[in-house]
Parts: structure tokens; C-alpha cells; sequence
């Protein structure tokens, strides 16, 4: 591999934990930002993302083998479990129950290329601190973008070249 197939960049913190689904196909983290973000593994942002106030930093995270599940543990001494699924209702569903569920989700389906559907997919609710952390990565990011096209634009053409952040190797190799 020369190059990272997917780069999410959705924590503010240090990733502690990280647990693949048995299925294969989402991942779960748990970071230093007291958040726990459940990843499709192949897609670019967390689709559920969990914390509480009590929670402190988190050193593991895993998924139950039934997949319905994630299991924590944090700084502060507990074990939490959580839904893998946020939405999801647990009890048995009455054949009605599981029929409208069905077509919410085709409707859902359908009409996520629409805007406001997207928005509201993408959306989730996370602490002030952290909101505040990714609004400041934010900003640094985008200083540094800025930074290196002026680089780039008053340098001799074609001496610096883009990268982008697939290509940026996060391990180099140490002198020996």
C-alpha cells in the first residue's frame, strides 16, 4: 500500500480503541475526546457517535459477537453498553411495527440525494467542548491549506506539489 484508501477525520482526540464489527463491515473508536464514533468501513464520516457527561476518557471499545452491541470502558472505572444502532427499538416488533420500519427506511433511501434528508442524516448532537475543538481544528486546517497554496503560488511552477491526505504518510521510516 503507498497510499491510505480512507482518511476520517471525525474525533478531536486521540483514538484509544478501535474494534471491528463481526460483520466486517463498520468499525467502532473510542477516543481521548470522550466520544465513541461507530465508522462504516467504507465511508468518510461516523454515522452514530455517543458520550455522556460522566464518561471520561475512553481506553477500549468493543462490538458484542451478536453486532447489536458496543461495550466501553472508560477512565472513570465503568463499563457501559451501548446500541449499536441508536435508532433501533430492541423489543420484538409486531409484524406492523417491522412493515412501517421497512418502508421509513426505503423512504430514507430514496430521497437521501435531497438536501434537507442529508442534513438531517448528517447531523449529530455533540458536547459544546467538542463542538468548540472541531470548530479550532477547523480553522487550523484551513490556515494551513491557505499557507501552502500561497506556497505554491509564488514558488517556481510545478516545485511543490499537492497532496492530499491519502497520499500523506503519517509513518516514515528513521535514520539508521
Amino acid at each position: 500500500l503507498h497510499r491510505a484508501l480512507n482518511v476520517l477525520k471525525d474525533h478531536v482526540g486521540a483514538i484509544m480503541s478501535l474494534d471491528y464489527a463481526p460483520t466486517g463491515k463498520e468499525f467502532v473508536t473510542g477516543s481521548y475526546d470522550r466520544t465513541i464514533r461507530i465508522f462504516p468501513a467504507n465511508a468518510g464520516h461516523s454515522r452514530e457517535v455517543y458520550y455522556t457527561r460522566r464518561m471520561q476518557r475512553l481506553f477500549a471499545v468493543k462490538f458484542s459477537a451478536d453486532n447489536k452491541y458496543v461495550i466501553s470502558g472508560s477512565d472513570d472505572t465503568n463499563i457501559r453498553l451501548w446500541k449499536a444502532r441508536a435508532s433501533e427499538q430492541l423489543k420484538t416488533l409486531l409484524p406492523q411495527e417491522r412493515q412501517k420500519m421497512n418502508y421509513l427506511n426505503q423512504l430514507k433511501k430514496r430521497y437521501k440525494h435531497q438536501p434537507e434528508i442529508r442534513k438531517i442524516q448528517r447531523h449529530r448532537h455533540v458536547p459544546k467542548q467538542i463542538m468548540k475543538a472541531r470548530q479550532l481544528k477547523h480553522t487550523i486546517t484551513k490556515a494551513r491549506k491557505a499557507k501552502e497554496e500561497r506556497r505554491i503560488k509564488h514558488s517556481k511552477p510545478g516545485s511543490i506539489k499537492r497532496k492530499s491526505a491519502r497520499e500523506a504518510k503519517i509513518i516514515t521510516k528513521g535514520h539508521s
